[in-house]
């Protein structure tokens, strides 16, 4: 598979600041929900989620995630989103700004985190990360002793197998779960 067949096939969050103006949130809201029923139909849609303002004047953004690179481009060419871009303009200030998430901000944030929340502070981040990574590599490690138990796998071949299989639970299965019960320890709400 070539390297852009590769990238291609590779799910893609983007996540949409607007503002609405003054008095037309909620025909403004109302569009949007209309734009998100619309990607339904659309090839690699995976779901949305509409992240209301923090405070009346602040920006929605609105978390897209579609199955590749293809499939979101597909959408911002369609004659869907055209249409209803140009019924959201009378009620929007200017276009919206465009943030892509990579794996590793998602592991951490997710789409349903406001782009305008503070990261979290790289120990937090760490101590998570920990949690996950700590009990797979002592399963892994305690396993490797009935995969290899004459020892005649290579330690750097075993090791290689090991972090590959720690890297794919973590990402796929661990990282996910581990970071929506952290979120709170991770990304703390403000009191209002």
């Amino acid at each position: 598979m070539s390297q852009a067949a590769a990238s291609d096939s590779t799910a893609v969050t983007r996540i949409a600041r607007r503002r609405a103006l003054p008095g037309h949130e909620d025909a403004y809201e109302d569009l949007v929900r209309e734009m998100l029923q619309m990607m339904r139909h659309h090839h690699g849609f995976e779901g949305a989620e509409i992240i209301p303002p923090e405070s009346p004047g602040c920006a929605y953004q609105i978390a897209v995630n579609f199955a590749s690179e293809a499939d979101l481009a597909a959408w911002d060419s369609s004659s869907d989103r055209k249409r209803i871009f140009e019924r959201m303009r009378p009620h929007a200030e200017g276009e919206p700004e465009h943030r892509r998430l990579n794996a590793l901000e998602e592991w951490f944030q997710g789409p349903s985190i406001p782009a305008n929340a503070p990261k979290p502070p790289r120990w937090k981040t760490a101590v998570v990360t920990w949690m996950g990574i700590w009990p797979l590599a002592s399963l892994f490690i305690f396993l490797a002793k009935f995969w290899n138990p004459d020892g005649q796998v290579p330690f750097l071949v075993m090791t290689a197998i090991n972090v590959a299989l720690i890297v794919l639970v973590m990402t796929y299965l661990v990282a996910p779960v581990l970071t929506k019960l952290m979120k709170p320890f991770l990304v703390p709400q403000r009191r209002h």
